[in-house]
């Protein structure tokens, strides 16, 4: 069922070529339906004589014959239709190119059958809760596979170095540069690769699909289609490397920077969506930096970069993914937990100076958030519901203009200390839709009710100022666990209401 939706998501855009072949097969379909009619007249008047023993045989023998002759001009097609046919797959996906790399299609869980070169590694003793995967080439200018290694495991903690494995794949077919590379990392990161957080790796080039002679698709040149597929397969390869060796796996390129700690906001961030279904979840908004799987996706993913590695980049191709496996939306968290660094291109040495805005260094201080419900009495605009405030998801509640005495409640699902609070109204693009005049209140005793839970008793713990609340040491000040807290509106305004986020630290 999955492989058919993956050929119906890509033969979509080439439905007009299709729509010929519909109604080609819709005319034979008319002449069938007539020339049947015209067999059930005959019939209906043969019942009028009288030898109905012979009359029966004869009919069943007419209408064998032309069945017969229905089938046969079925499996009969016109060398002109064969071309139309021909062309139209042709221009979708060529996976003739490639068929010797994976033989059975229809099992998209099962491993690609690839025989790995291990350049520097030793056996993995266990599997780790998240593998890092990088894939490197030779660059014509810079290299900064090294300083991305480096990052990864300098801003990591010692705890967390015991949960995650990184896996290097050498993809470059230069075998002096990949002897050259493998010497360097074997002599900087020795004690990881002995720790077996550090692989590298190298899948041999008969292992790859031909690469020349591709289709142009987008009217690309000729060499930037070689690299970008080429580039699709080498990340194919080290998924299906990659998808037993841990819980969970990220994608990074080989010129990432690491915030600190990346690891335990990674885990956070997973437990917060405990129950929640989802595919894909970026902590970087560049191209397939930061982007987590679950491992047990890596080998349906590996097999779909490979069965359209010459159609698009492989940022594309992983948005495709995303949606055939039904996460319609984009989980994209803030701060980003990665950036890139390099400034020249790993596609001929050209300038590469993109940068992520939302990229924290300190990012570590992910907020917790625990479970809890949320309504509001604001007047909400389309599907900007109040849930979307609370999340760590690039979303917001947005409301109608507020007035004196509305409120935005959550209820949590026990009661908790809170260490700090903070809250942002407006958004860039739309910096006037803040809460001008508001106040945050903590409550407890929660009181049953028909409608929703809702606390008895509220205490004041200050202002919005300029449309943001922030307050530390909320544990210090409240005698009491809190059950509710209140966002209240002390004056009607004119403006909309966006509420961009709620982060709350618990003790």
């Amino acid at each position: 069922m999955l492989q058919d939706l993956w050929g119906v998501a890509f033969l979509a855009r080439n439905v007009c070529g299709w729509w010929c072949l519909c109604l080609l097969f819709e005319k034979k379909r008319m002449f069938k339906f007539h020339q049947m009619k015209h067999i059930f007249e005959i019939l209906d008047k043969m019942r009028c004589l009288r030898k109905r023993s012979t009359v029966s045989f004869l009919g069943v023998l007419v209408i064998f014959l032309l069945f017969m002759n229905l089938y046969i001009e079925d499996s009969y097609v016109l060398e002109g239709d064969k071309q139309l046919i021909r062309e139209t797959s042709t221009h979708q996906l060529n996976s003739e190119r490639y068929v010797h790399t994976f033989k059975d299609l229809s099992n998209f869980s099962g491993a690609i059958n690839v025989t790995y070169r291990y350049l520097a590694a030793t056996p993995l003793q266990r599997k780790r809760y998240l593998t890092i995967g990088l894939s490197s080439v030779k660059r014509k200018k810079g290299n900064y596979l090294l300083e991305t290694i480096k990052s990864i495991f300098e801003q990591s903690s010692y705890e967390e170095l015991k949960e995650i494995s990184v896996v290097v794949h050498l993809a470059d077919f230069n075998s002096s540069w990949r002897d050259a590379m493998v010497q360097d990392i074997t002599q900087k990161f020795a004690h990881h690769i002995i720790a077996g957080r550090l692989m590298v790796i190298h899948a041999p080039e008969e292992y790859y699909p031909i690469l020349d002679g591709l289709k142009r698709n987008y009217n690309d040149p000729e060499d930037r289609v070689k690299f970008r597929s080429k580039q699709n397969v080498d990340y194919a390869f080290l998924l299906n490397f990659c998808a037993n060796t841990s819980d969970y796996y990220v994608m990074l390129e080989d010129d990432v920077r690491c915030s600190k700690n990346f690891l335990t906001a990674i885990k956070k961030v997973i437990a917060s969506l405990e129950g929640t279904y989802w595919v894909t979840l970026e902590f970087s908004k560049l191209g397939y930096i930061g982007k987590l799987y679950h491992s047990h996706d890596l080998p349906r993913l590996a097999h779909f970069l490979l069965m359209f590695y010459q159609e698009m980049p492989c940022d594309w191709l992983l948005t495709h993914f995303r949606g055939l496996l039904a996460q319609k939306n984009v989980i994209r968290f803030k701060p980003s937990l990665f950036q890139h660094m390099g400034y020249y291109s790993s596609y001929k040495g050209t300038e590469n100076k993109l940068k992520d805005d939302d990229f924290e260094e300190e990012s570590f201080d992910i907020p917790d958030n625990p479970p809890a419900s949320l309504y509001t009495n604001m007047n909400v605009f389309e599907n900007y519901e109040a849930s979307k405030a609370y999340s760590s998801v690039d979303e917001y509640f947005w409301g109608k203009p507020p007035s004196t005495g509305d409120v935005f409640v959550i209820v949590f699902e026990n009661p908790i200390i809170i260490k700090k609070i903070k809250v942002n109204t407006g958004t860039e693009d739309r910096q006037n839709d803040i809460l001008h005049h508001g106040a945050l209140d903590v409550g407890e005793n929660v009181m049953p009710s028909k409608r929703r839970r809702q606390c008895s008793t509220y205490l004041r713990l200050g202002e919005f100022k300029n449309g943001n609340f922030e307050m530390s040491g909320v544990n210090q000040k409240i005698p009491f666990d809190i059950h509710c807290m209140r966002i209240y509106v002390t004056k009607t305004q004119k403006e909309w209401l966006i509420i961009r986020s709620i982060s709350i630290w618990t003790s």
